[in-house]
């Protein structure tokens, strides 16, 4: 029963639901009155921090030399963060034409205050650039800068192939 408990256990540093869903109540603050779709929210998650790969600060987590599998695991996540999210009123559900979209809740705003770490508030710093940089983008703008950097990243990732004796 022990050795069970054991294998169900996983780390998750910077990557359980409640960390991306500071995350997402961070992104989301700073975008305040605007709404983004779970996919918007995914990719920003990821660019949120790594902003250092696309043209801003310093990222906040180091670099990984799988970009395109982080980007496509995330989905869940911030899914399951979202959720965490909403029962504390730090994010709000919408339906509107386009399907779900997601904003800040009425406890966003006191709650972000509040946070005031070294971490923290670069989070919140990179989550101001992020949506001043890429939340005005239109879906089809977005996805074409998510493609550029998605196309480097597929390279990048057969460079590591090759040096590891893949075949290219």
């Amino acid at each position: 029963m022990v050795q069970l408990m054991k294998q169900e256990r996983h780390p998750m540093t910077f990557n359980g639901p409640l960390e991306a869903g500071m995350r997402a109540v961070a992104i989301l603050g700073a975008a305040y009155p605007q709404t983004f779709d779970l996919q918007r929210l995914v990719a920003f998650d990821y660019l949120l921090v790594h902003t250092g790969d696309v043209g801003g600060p310093e990222s906040l987590h180091p670099p990984s030399p799988l970009h395109s599998a982080e980007l496509l695991v995330r989905r869940r996540l911030v899914e399951e963060a979202l959720l965490l999210m909403m029962t504390r009123d730090l994010v709000v559900r919408e339906i509107s034409d386009e399907g779900f979209k997601y904003g800040a809740g009425e406890n966003a705003a006191p709650f972000l205050t509040s946070l005031t770490t070294t971490y923290l508030v670069s989070l919140k710093e990179r989550a101001t650039w992020l949506v001043e940089s890429f939340g005005g983008y239109a879906d089809q703008q977005f996805r074409a800068v998510m493609r550029k950097f998605f196309d480097e990243w597929v390279e990048e990732f057969q460079s590591v192939e090759r040096s590891f004796g893949g075949g290219m």
